[in-house]
């Protein structure tokens, strides 16, 4: 009974996480607003103490913080924050889309034809449709990897990430673009060329950087 119960907790608490986190990287809870406890509670339909288990593996991934004697807190997001998540997104995202090339199974071929044919022209043009496509293709890289170490570690930064593009995400900031870079990246990886899909994320990653940090200047 103990074991059952723990095990529930468990799914209590990912599932508290993972529905935490999605309000967070889609600015529902916006930067910098309280985490109300008891509201998550009644609105998520999840006991005490699976809301503050995912809280506190939130806090470990920056997303979150607690202030004592003053509560938790929504991080912030600023300018300093993409350049740091950057630096690291880009080298570890670079090995991930090498790795990939390196070790394609027959599933990770028909997954990544699958999205090739999402991002053949006219298929998606809504700005959120194009962002869902673009973490699908990214997600896509880290799975097939093939080293859960790396993959728990991207999405960490992923994570960090989008909550930076969703703040620019109805700007204009050139999304289009930004995923049809991923139709070289998916062929290289296709054609098992490391190189070239390291070189491929490399220029995407950064590239997409510089786009979202001028509409942050300018706004």
């Amino acid at each position: 009974m103990a074991v059952a119960e723990a095990v529930a907790t468990r799914s209590q608490s990912e599932e508290a996480y993972q529905r935490i986190l999605e309000r967070i990287v889609r600015l529902e809870m916006a930067p910098g607003s309280v985490v109300n406890e008891a509201r998550l509670r009644e609105e998520l339909g999840i006991g005490r103490t699976p809301i503050r288990e995912a809280l506190q593996r939130l806090a470990r991934e920056n997303l979150v913080r607690s202030i004592p004697h003053r509560g938790t807190f929504v991080t912030d997001v600023n300018i300093t924050d993409l350049a740091r998540i950057t630096e690291v997104r880009v080298v570890l995202e670079a090995h991930a889309a090498r790795l990939a090339a390196e070790k394609l199974t027959t599933a990770d071929r028909e997954a990544i034809e699958g999205l090739l044919e999402l991002l053949r022209p006219g298929h998606a043009t809504d700005q959120r449709d194009l962002m869902h496509l673009d973490q699908q293709i990214h997600r896509l890289v880290y799975r097939s990897a093939h080293n859960p170490f790396l993959e728990a570690t991207l999405e960490r930064y992923f994570n960090l990430s989008l909550r930076l593009w969703y703040l620019v995400l109805d700007r204009e900031v050139g999304l289009r673009q930004a995923v049809d870079e991923h139709v070289e990246l998916l062929r290289a990886i296709l054609a098992g060329d490391g190189a070239r899909a390291d070189d491929v994320m490399r220029r995407h990653v950064t590239g997409f950087e510089r786009e979202i940090r001028k509409v942050l200047v300018e706004s």
